[in-house]
C-alpha cells in the first residue's frame, strides 16, 4: 500500500458519536502504534482523552504502545459504552414481549420469549 519499501502506511481513527475522526499516517517500517498516534495529530484533535485508558487496537484486537505496525493496518482508538449491553439486551427482551401481548391478546411471561 505505501509507495516505499521502508515506509508503511496506517489508518488511525476514533468514533466519535456523530461520525468519525480519521487520518492517513505514512512512517517507517517498523513504527509502533505509539508512533502512530503521535504523527497522527490525535492529541491535538482530542486534548482530554487518553488514548491509552480508552484503549488502543489493531482491528478491533486490542495491543500495547509497543506494538509494531504492518502496511495497511487500521489503528483504532476504543472510547466508552454509551450504554449497558445488559440493559439494551432486556429492553429489547420486554419490548418483543409487549408486541407479542399486543398481536395475541395475552400475555407470556417472563422470559419465555
Amino acid at each position: 500500500m505505501a509507495n516505499e519499501p521502508d515506509t508503511v502506511r496506517v489508518l488511525v481513527c476514533y468514533p466519535t458519536p456523530d461520525s468519525a475522526w480519521a487520518r492517513v499516517v505514512i512512517l517507517p517500517a517498523g513504527a509502533t502504534v505509539r508512533q502512530a498516534l503521535l504523527e497522527s495529530g490525535f492529541a491535538e484533535a482530542f486534548p482530554t482523552l487518553d488514548p491509552w485508558k480508552l484503549g488502543v487496537g489493531i482491528f478491533g484486537k486490542q495491543c500495547q504502545a509497543n506494538a509494531p505496525l504492518s502496511d495497511g493496518d487500521r489503528v483504532e482508538v476504543y472510547r466508552a459504552l454509551t450504554f449497558d449491553p445488559m440493559v439494551s439486551r432486556r429492553r429489547r427482551a420486554e419490548h418483543r414481549r409487549a408486541l407479542a401481548a399486543a398481536r395475541t391478546g395475552r400475555e407470556r411471561p417472563a422470559g419465555l420469549l
